[in-house]
């Protein structure tokens, strides 16, 4: 079948096969898969996705994890190791945002399946907390455009209206004035971002604070991305602002442990100041005919091994083992943002992080995404306006990197400013696409999008 992933080298099994494979053979087929996968990221010129890159590490982590790979830690009286993983994987992501500064109220949190897990318990806990506690039947949450869509999946799900509040166009933070005006007695919370996705950015979390306070409603701080790496960069002195617990008015944080937490991926933490507001969405059946059933979040069956394999990573690197690899992190995405800056031609966007975007003023910057590809980099793309970004991970720290993204990129300038009245290849679907689509743009995107989406579980032909 064209297109289909290794049709040319793999049998396709478009039915369960009548005799099974022997398993040195299936295992063969996986190893050259992953090996051959692999190197796309080993360069180090991929953005994010591969947060710690260390094989001898993963290793360590699939070890603990198989020995809990069969365990369903829904049945906590046959794994109690479970309760002790996922509590201390609690407590030290609450050490980490400084939960000590919590008084009158318990802390709490959850172990979720990923960021976007972690987004719709909150969304889930708020709803349910103000319906509970305010009487709130039409709630809604006010969230920068630049938070998340997690958070817009989340509210679509739970029935929660989204008030989109429009960023700074300089600063790329959060409009607090329009926050407040936008707040009212049915908003469960609002959201900011520690930092967020796209450019890097860290919303102005203490002026958020205060009008949460003001209004008394919640404020849930996106840290899936720099939960686990932001409090490391403010003690080697980076300008990092107060974002956690800290500051007064901050209710909820998530935090995605699969990211620069360095474990495997499918897990992440929600701490909440108060435990009150998590217990709000847990789910209790007493009545069924199958016993009195209750769960804390949306899934039922969990991997222990998940939970094992995270608390393993965790305590294996202690502070002094993510203090390290963040002072690498730091510093590499410094020099890659000075590269950036060394061009006259292009602008980084706000005041960025560890992650960055940058765009061109002078030329489409796809251009510039067009020829780094050409040397093996993959960049992040953004729109509104065109812009590629850069979020520094582990493997951007290999020696020698920095300097070739520095070497890269000025060929790529002059490339782009060579080519800067065609059309690029990369990026066009939205490229010249200025402030908004047409509903017949955005229809036909959407389509494409579908198309996309479809052809990553689509069954072999035959």
């Amino acid at each position: 079948m064209a297109g289909f992933p290794y049709a040319d080298r793999f049998e396709i099994n478009r039915q369960l096969p009548e005799h099974g494979t022997p398993r040195e053979e299936i295992l063969a087929m996986l190893e050259t898969m992953a090996k051959e996968e692999d190197a796309t990221w080993e360069t180090g010129k991929c953005s994010g996705t591969m947060y710690c890159g260390d094989h001898d590490h993963y290793r360590f982590l699939n070890e603990a994890f198989a020995k809990f790979a069969h365990v369903n830690v829904l049945q906590r009286d046959m794994c109690p190791s479970a309760t002790k993983f996922e509590a201390e994987i609690i407590a030290m992501t609450l050490d980490l945002l400084h939960g000590e500064a919590i008084d009158g109220s318990e802390a709490g949190g959850l172990v979720t399946s990923g960021g976007s897990g972690s987004i719709a318990h909150a969304v889930l806990s708020y709803r349910e907390y103000a319906a509970a506690e305010r009487g709130v039947t039409r709630p809604n949450i006010v969230k920068p455009e630049t938070a998340h869509p997690a958070f817009d999946k989340a509210a679509h799900l739970f029935g929660v209206e989204v008030r989109t509040a429009p960023v700074d166009p300089v600063s790329l933070r959060a409009d607090v004035t329009w926050v407040d005006e936008h707040v009212d007695e049915n908003t469960v919370c609002i959201i900011g971002s520690a930092c967020n996705y796209g450019y890097g950015t860290i919303d102005p979390i203490e002026e958020l604070a205060e009008v949460a306070l003001a209004h008394g409603t919640g404020l849930h701080v996106d840290g899936c991305l720099g939960g686990w790496l932001l409090p490391f960069g403010q003690e080697l002195g980076y300008d990092v602002p107060l974002f956690d617990f800290r500051v007064r008015g901050v209710t909820s944080i998530s935090a995605d442990t699969h990211k620069y937490g360095y474990a495997l991926k499918g897990t992440s933490v929600i701490v909440f100041r108060d435990k009150a507001v998590r217990n709000a969405q847990y789910f209790f059946n007493t009545d069924w005919t199958g016993g009195k059933y209750c769960s804390p979040g949306m899934d039922g069956s969990r991997s222990g091994g998940l939970i094992a394999a995270t608390w393993a990573a965790m305590v294996s690197l202690g502070r002094d083992g993510y203090r390290r690899y963040a002072e690498a992190i730091f510093a590499t995405a410094a020099a890659m943002q000075a590269a950036v800056r060394s061009h006259a031609e292009l602008r980084v966007l706000g005041s960025p992080t560890f992650l960055f975007s940058f765009t061109s003023d002078e030329f489409d910057i796809y251009h510039v995404n067009d020829f780094m590809r050409t040397r093996g980099w993959r960049f992040n793309g953004q729109q509104y306006p065109n812009a590629i970004h850069m979020a520094v991970t582990r493997p951007q720290t290999q020696p020698g990197l920095a300097e070739s993204f520095a070497a890269d990129l000025a060929q790529a300038v002059d490339y782009a400013r060579e080519h800067k009245d065609e059309t690029p290849a990369s990026g066009a679907i939205y490229g010249g696409v200025a402030g908004g689509m047409t509903d017949e743009a955005d229809s036909f995107i959407r389509m494409v999008m579908t198309d996309m989406l479809d052809s990553q579980s689509a069954l072999p032909e035959g």
